[in-house]
């Protein structure tokens, strides 16, 4: 399949980026347990799949996701990051690209998208703390839970209103 890549859907994936790291970096709420935090921005990680597509919103939201860990003091982290949120969401994107084509089955689409970037979310987490912290990365996993739920829930919450305003622009 041959995609349209053109100045607009670069600064858009430009811009998602930005919001992304933003979301994650400057609004959040420590995790004391795990010296890290929950924030809004897998929120942002799931629209710009379910929006930009799987490429484009892969991209986004791994250098997004990345640049907020490095700028947060989080290197460590930056690296699982851009590839746990570039596969968040990819799925997301391709799994709406497979319910698109059906008629009457995006919302069905969003929700089976959303419920997998969850799943990459807390298992891609967790394999790697595990590799670093060993079994003490269980203490994270019901803390990674609520965060890619409370992703979801931003997601939804913007979905409908941000997909309208996007595609009357293109």
């Amino acid at each position: 399949m041959k995609q349209n890549i053109n100045t607009q859907k670069i600064t858009i994936t430009a811009l998602f980026a930005a919001i992304i790291c933003v979301a994650t970096f400057f609004i959040k709420i420590p995790i004391p347990a795990t010296n890290g935090y929950i924030h809004p921005g897998d929120g942002f990680v799931v629209l710009s799949g379910a929006l930009l597509g799987p490429v484009f919103g892969a991209v986004a939201s791994g250098i997004g996701g990345a640049t907020a860990d490095l700028l947060g003091g989080y290197a460590l982290y930056a690296p699982v990051t851009f590839l746990v949120k570039a596969l968040m969401a990819f799925s997301v994107g391709k799994i709406l690209e497979i319910f698109k084509t059906q008629k009457d089955h995006e919302k069905t689409g969003a929700v089976i998208g959303a419920v997998i970037s969850v799943i990459i979310n807390v298992g891609g987490y967790f394999f790697y703390e595990l590799i670093l912290y060993g079994k003490a990365a269980f203490v994270s996993v019901p803390w990674n839970v609520v965060q890619g739920i409370s992703g979801v829930v931003i997601f939804f919450a913007l979905y409908p209103t941000v997909k309208k305003v996007y595609l009357n622009r293109r």
